[in-house]
């Protein structure tokens, strides 16, 4: 893709030229002195700013303007209940993971989040402890275990965990045209703050790229693969909501995420079993199957951004 010629960057264009461009800035940010929000007039000033700064950096041509907008219409038009192209978008210019730097503050040693993906659906069903998330979705068995607990070290009983995970095709249940629940579900931990379930071993795959943004990371030459990785959602009254993954050590796709997901923390081993190996729960598992640890500490409920 290569872009036409255009006139000189707005810095360097000549002085009347410089006044017109910032003389319209200004008058658009005065459109907004009467918005009685003042969070949404600093969202709608802010936004006008950057804009504006963006297109005469660049010199936006009106070429270019026309195609932006026929790709984001284009983005809306794919859109539906099952597939979010605008969440896909933010995800991979890496807007999803500033905003979750932004909100979600260090604390201690609390576990990190990550993007929360286009594919979370309300509604999973609940599995005991120790329960099989797989649905019949295809992938090598895991064993999944660890703890829930705040900063402290005190443990979360009730701590609800939602996980969910692609299948071994690389496509997660709602993306099949068939209705099923599967590779996703909802437990508790127990008195201890402990949780366990079975789940597949992750594995990598490309986020949707038959539209817009798939059109847009072949244009500039990237790629649309995920690491492999398992999503959790967890939440308790004592502590901040965490959305996040964990990540399979060794894969070689863990330093070119196409959503800027991965954080090392969040790195795990995930320790593969031969076959005939006992598992946790005395489960019998044809083939291999892996194994992995997770504990997971939640920052305090009351821990948010500074605006």
């Amino acid at each position: 893709m290569t872009t036409p010629p255009h006139d000189e960057a707005g810095p360097t264009a000549n002085p009347d030229q410089q006044s017109r461009e910032e003389d319209l800035v200004e008058r658009v940010l005065k459109s907004f002195d009467s918005c009685a929000d003042p969070r949404l007039g600093q969202l709608m000033t802010g936004l006008v700013r950057h804009l504006h700064t963006y297109i005469r950096e660049v010199r936006l041509t009106e070429e270019e303007w026309r195609r932006a907008i026929d790709f984001l219409t284009r983005c809306g038009h794919i859109t539906d209940d099952r597939r979010q192209e605008f969440i896909l978008l933010s995800d991979v210019l890496g807007a999803s993971m500033q905003t979750i730097a932004v909100n979600n503050t260090a604390y201690g040693d609390a576990t990190e989040a990550t993007v929360f993906g286009p594919f979370f659906v309300d509604g999973s069903p609940e599995v005991r402890l120790g329960g099989d998330i797989a649905g019949g979705a295809a992938g090598e068995p895991c064993w999944v275990e660890g703890t829930v607990a705040d900063t402290d070290g005190k443990p979360l009983p009730g701590a609800r965990i939602e996980v969910w995970e692609a299948d071994d095709d690389g496509l997660y249940d709602v993306q099949y045209d068939d209705e099923r629940t599967a590779a996703r579900a909802h437990f508790h931990t127990d008195d201890e703050g402990r949780y366990r379930f079975w789940a597949i071993t992750p594995t990598p795959y490309p986020i949707p790229h038959d539209g817009p943004v798939g059109e847009m990371l072949h244009a500039v030459g990237r790629s649309p693969m995920r690491a492999s990785h398992l999503h959790f959602m967890v939440s308790h009254p004592a502590g901040r909501t965490l959305v996040t993954h964990i990540f399979v050590r060794g894969d070689e796709l863990l330093h070119s995420d196409t959503v800027f997901g991965v954080k090392e923390s969040l790195v795990k081993d995930f320790d593969r079993q031969l076959a005939g190996t006992a598992t946790p729960d005395g489960r019998a598992v044809d083939g291999t199957w892996s194994k992995v640890r997770f504990d997971i500490v939640l920052a305090p409920a009351r821990t948010v951004p500074v605006v």
